[in-house]
């Protein structure tokens, strides 16, 4: 599939871990789009968070999932760069990939030059951007007045009588302070589509949205804003959380309304939903996000990804959904080629050079159901 206009569509994404993975590996086979993929710097876990601590350097970690998921050399990529260290005691546990970024920022005194010559050793299709090069830990202030410091420590509680999370700041180091990198600024000023989401909805997403600057660009931005709804909720983050609840922290945070929500509606099956269950986990609802539409567009669909076994977002299903969304949004109306200032000349075809046609709709329907049935028991 590939996308034809006069010039490039501009679409920038926010999010983290294995969410923003699944999104970029379906984005990135689309054609004559370009990408520019924000990760958030607040990480202090794992490997990581073990370099950060000894070494200083800034979080490699979701720099390093977007650049592999936006190469042509995915698979390669990704077996190499995420391999697990075990044969020298002090590198054991550390990713590959994670070393290379860190040698890379220290031979040229730039995390931003160490993700440019990463992207280059990968052939990255597109870009890749920490949302800021200050240094910063992630705190959550919970609704009882306590605090918890690193996003490690909030992303897994260690109380399970956790209270929930009120907010959420970043707290500089040595007396700094924190701002946005510039090119992130001027990539929001200059999308046509900004995709926030899938990702931890506090310790991913609003970790990038709080960086000073941003926020302050989408609400200015004329690109259309899309919110990509999580499928389960994560104990310590979101435990409780509806569709609606993830939707207004968002836009509290954004300081705005999204344009469109973009979320799965097929439950995955109940032996799967259990095993969520048994960890605090459960199935976003979606049912009661009709009452809070208001003038927002609802996009969704079967974008569960049965291939294994856990629940996540299957990356091709979302693209072509969001090819859908760009067609439906911006291009056709009752068989006709909308005028756009931005999107002149632009059309959605596939490899027989027909138009593709997906449901796209605005009001919210029913879950669609598994054949296995009842769900009452979970």
């Amino acid at each position: 599939m590939y996308l034809v206009r006069n010039g490039a569509l501009k679409i920038l994404t926010f999010g983290g871990g294995s969410g923003q993975y699944t999104l970029l590996s379906g984005l990135r086979d689309i054609k004559n789009i370009e990408i520019t993929a924000i990760a958030s710097m607040a990480d202090n876990g794992g490997s990581t968070g073990r370099l950060r601590d000894e070494l200083g350097v800034l979080p490699p970690g979701d720099i390093l999932k977007c650049a592999i998921a936006l190469s042509p050399l995915r698979d390669a990529a990704k077996k190499i760069m995420l391999k697990t260290l075990k044969s020298d005691q002090r590198m054991r546990g550390h990713k590959a990939g994670n070393m290379l970024i860190t040698m890379l920022s220290r031979y040229t005194g730039s995390f931003p030059a160490a993700i440019g010559t990463l992207a280059e050793i990968l052939e990255v299709s597109g870009r890749v951007l920490p949302a800021t090069t200050s240094k910063a830990t992630l705190v959550a202030e919970l609704v009882d007045g306590s605090r918890i410091y690193g996003e490690s420590a909030i992303d897994i509680p260690q109380n399970p009588h956790r209270e929930p999370i009120k907010d959420l700041f970043l707290v500089p180091h040595h007396n700094g302070s924190i701002s946005a990198y510039p090119p992130v600024i001027e990539s929001i000023k200059d999308s046509d589509i900004i995709l926030i989401g899938p990702g931890d909805l506090f310790t991913s997403i609003i970790a990038s949205l709080i960086v000073p600057g941003i926020r302050e660009a989408i609400q200015s931005t004329t690109a259309r804003v899309f919110y990509i709804l999580n499928i389960m909720t994560k104990y310590g983050e979101t435990h409780n959380f509806k569709g609606q609840d993830f939707l207004k922290k968002v836009e509290i945070y954004l300081g705005r309304q999204v344009d469109g929500i973009i979320l799965n509606n097929k439950k995955p099956n109940i032996r799967l939903l259990k095993k969520y269950f048994a960890e605090k986990s459960e199935f976003v609802e979606i049912e009661a996000l009709e009452k809070h539409i208001s003038n927002r567009r609802i996009y969704t669909d079967d974008l569960l990804d049965s291939s294994e076994d856990i629940v996540r977002l299957n990356s091709k299903k979302l693209a072509y959904l969001i090819q859908a969304i760009i067609s439906k949004e911006y291009l056709f109306e009752r068989g006709n080629i909308i005028n756009d200032p931005i999107l002149t000349e632009f059309a959605l075809k596939d490899s027989t050079k027909k138009p593709i046609m997906h449901k796209s709709v605005k009001a919210l329907p029913r879950i669609a159901e598994c054949s296995d049935g009842n769900y009452s028991d979970i």
